[in-house]
């Protein structure tokens, strides 16, 4: 009688435990249709560009940047009130991926922090301006990485991969690399609402699928477009001192001010990883582009395609997390780099700014 009594106590326990985490997933799922329902807190960003955009629920929709950059008076199919929500927190997810600016916690963002390593990997530190950067005139810039473009050439063919990758996989990509993160699910609502986002813009701009549009893509810069005199990381780094180190730090490990990521990082341990398309040492044309297109802010297109390409040679050079294609060994020697150098470089700097003094102060003391 004994084992009779066991055997049922423990199949009673395996299906309690079954019971327990099915009324789990069910709260969660709960959950998650109560977040679809509830109203979306815009961050200051996506209030103004979906505002301009005219996004609201209705069996029409008629852009208004058509009408201002055309003259036509274009209509499509309207948005549900349910097709809004998704818009918008998939702008929330563009604009503030950290979710910083989420009065809620981060599930107002889906918790999408759990997919990257990183505590500065945001989509809008690429795709500027949430996914649509412009100009004053309302001018989509060219390389700019625009969510729109990137979209109507998405089941695509990637050149880098070797295959036709949808935009959800492209997408994921983005979290695996840039992110130095892990792969969403692809029917995760994080990529979902970015993708109704990313589908609401090309609407908004008359975007049309498989077309190829100047803001798609960074205008990478190849050695063809200088002047040949070679890639130099030492004149990098000279010109990274010059423009870039006051927004994105002396060693490039970004800019923090009150818990919010002022200016992301390019090298260290919250940067992207080896693996990234950003890292020249891997693909040397897409970060010089990204870079003479985008950058120094407020002076884009400042810089010569030489200076893109030796910065980008010169962040190559400083240590970051290592991606899936290295090995444990690899790994291993980029995290000691990225505990080691920070400091070593501080001391070794201190030498030249205390040796720079001296003189100063020699000729001061020497002043009648």
């Amino acid at each position: 009688m004994r084992l009779p009594r066991v055997k049922f106590l423990k199949t009673a326990l395996i299906v309690a435990a079954l019971v327990g985490l099915y009324q789990l997933a069910v709260a969660k799922h709960g959950e998650r249709d109560a977040l679809r329902r509830a109203a979306v807190d815009l961050t200051p960003n996506c209030r103004t560009k979906l505002h301009d955009y005219s996004l609201q629920s209705g069996v029409r929709y008629r852009s208004p940047y058509l009408e201002k950059t055309t003259g036509k008076a274009i209509e499509r199919r309207g948005y549900s009130e349910e097709d809004v929500r998704a818009i918008q927190r998939g702008c929330n997810i563009v604009d503030d991926l950290q979710g910083q600016q989420a009065k809620s916690g981060a599930q107002e963002r889906w918790n999408s922090k759990r997919f990257s390593r990183s505590t500065h990997a945001s989509c809008n530190h690429c795709h500027q301006n949430a996914g649509d950067k412009q100009d004053a005139a309302g001018n989509r810039l060219v390389g700019s990485n625009g969510l729109a473009a990137s979209w109507v050439m998405a089941d695509m063919y990637d050149r880098f991969t070797g295959l036709l990758l949808p935009y959800e996989l492209r997408q994921m990509q983005c979290y695996i690399n840039s992110s130095n993160g892990f792969k969403p699910n692809a029917a995760d609502d994080l990529l979902r609402d970015v993708t109704a986002y990313s589908r609401f813009l090309t609407a908004a701009l008359d975007l049309k699928m498989g077309n190829r549009y100047p803001e798609q893509g960074m205008d990478e810069i190849p050695v063809s477009a200088t002047p040949r005199r070679g890639d130099d990381y030492i004149r990098g780094a000279h010109v990274y001192r010059e423009k870039c180190a006051r927004c994105h730090g002396p060693q490039a490990h970004g800019t923090v001010a009150q818990g919010r990521v002022l200016y992301p990082a390019l090298a260290g341990k919250e940067s992207f990883s080896l693996d990234s398309r950003m890292n020249f040492a891997r693909v040397n044309t897409v970060m010089p582009g990204f870079i003479c297109r985008n950058m120094p802010l407020g002076e884009e297109g400042s810089l010569e395609n030489q200076d893109c390409r030796d910065i980008a040679y010169y962040l190559s050079t400083l240590p970051r997390p290592a991606g899936d294609r290295q090995g444990p060994l690899v790994a291993l020697w980029q995290q000691v780099m990225m505990t080691v150098m920070p400091p070593l470089t501080r001391y070794a700097e201190s030498f030249g700014a205390s040796e720079a003094a001296a003189p100063r102060g020699a000729e001061i003391a020497a002043r009648p």
